[in-house]
């Protein structure tokens, strides 16, 4: 069993004490909450003893935390995050499980708004109309396991792009390259326009007509469907065209990829985060930790 004040250390879970120390504040009771219930659905009924009775947790809600980070950050496995709190390897398991689904669900902090968290896409166009900035969005990819041959679906994960098994994020960044939102993810062979689509961006550029949002050449669909709102890179012009109107047009690129490049740095944010550089776990679990390490980055537009 290792100190638990060096596994807690920022080189251990990729955040501060002090962020370490608001998020034990921010969860320990919803994570109690959600144990209560459990232990009522299997009771069938009211607990028959005082609260505190009974045995002990043998790796407590802080010790879960950590270990859930020092997973996320490093990817280790279960059981040696086991021998490291000197529990066995399905109490880690069970523990990762509970705390990864309480950090998804926390959502993207924004500056200068204490307590406010972005869920939705559309709370990010209401957020953006309100304070009156421009967003960006962008999509990557992660690399996950080829499904067992025979399997039903099986060519939806293969990216035309890499040439590999993936998933695709859609992420969403302020001039700055603070995450405010991402997706629930979609599989690797899905057209970066089509996943928006699906997440209900159309809806959202009619509900918000004052947002623009900065995108790179794979959303000309978009752009042709929201003039004005959806901007890309201009086209490249006619070959007959005057030099002039070729340098214009290069300058405006240039131009326009100055300002997207934030949620590029924002992508490379969450990368920075070893699960999500490559994914050798089940597929259903990503969706949940992109969006746990995304909640997590956003955290530093309030700590730092």
């Amino acid at each position: 069993m290792v100190n638990r004040a060096v596994l807690a250390h920022r080189l251990f879970t990729g955040i501060s004490r002090h962020h370490l120390a608001r998020l034990v504040e921010e969860l320990a009771a919803s994570w109690q909450a959600g144990l209560e219930g459990r232990r009522h659905a299997a009771r069938g009924g009211a607990r028959k003893r005082a609260a505190g009775a009974g045995a002990r947790h043998q790796l407590v809600f802080v010790d879960r935390l950590v270990a859930t980070l020092i997973h996320l950050r490093h990817d280790l496995p279960h059981s040696v995050l086991g021998l490291l709190f000197g529990v066995d390897r399905s109490t880690v398991t069970r523990a990762i499980g509970e705390i990864r689904a309480l950090l998804a669900s926390r959502g993207c902090a924004v500056t200068d708004r204490p307590g406010l968290r972005l869920h939705t896409l559309a709370d990010v166009f209401a957020y953006a109309q309100a304070e009156g900035i421009n967003l960006r969005l962008d999509a990557t990819e992660v690399q996950v396991r080829r499904p067992p041959a025979g399997r039903g679906g099986r060519r939806a994960f293969v990216s035309g792009k890499k040439k590999q098994n993936t998933m695709k994020a859609t992420v969403i960044a302020d001039d700055q390259g603070r995450t405010l939102w991402t997706d629930a993810l979609q599989p690797g062979r899905m057209h970066d326009a089509t996943a928006a689509r699906n997440e209900g961006i159309a809806a959202c550029f009619q509900h918000f007509p004052t947002v623009e949002v900065l995108r790179d050449d794979g959303y000309l669909g978009l752009r042709r469907d929201h003039p004005g709102q959806a901007i890309t890179p201009p086209r490249k012009p006619n070959k007959i065209a005057f030099p002039h109107v070729h340098a214009a047009r290069e300058q405006a690129r240039h131009e326009h990829s100055s300002k997207r490049i934030t949620v590029e740095h924002a992508l490379a944010d969450h990368k920075r985060w070893k699960q999500l550089t490559r994914w050798m776990h089940r597929r259903d679990r990503l969706p949940d930790t992109y969006r746990a390490i995304a909640g997590l980055v956003s955290d530093r537009n309030i700590t730092s």
